[in-house]
């Protein structure tokens, strides 16, 4: 467990927080959708509160 809310995931982690497959992540990035990321040497890398602030972008519909 994180005692910091500012962490690495992975495309793989990533995606299975989102349920998505990694490749859908691979190609928001290319189509340049999607979370923010990094790469880190050939990897590309998520900062968790980045992964938070994408996902309450995507809120839409409904009652606040």
């Amino acid at each position: 467990m994180h005692t910091s809310e500012d962490y690495w995931l992975s495309r793989e982690e990533v995606a299975g927080r989102l349920k998505v497959p990694p490749k859908t992540l691979a190609q928001w990035a290319t189509q340049k959708k999607g979370p923010r990321f990094s790469k880190i040497g050939r990897f590309a890398r998520y900062k968790f509160s980045d992964i938070v602030a994408w996902e309450d972008n995507q809120v839409t519909g409904g009652a606040a």
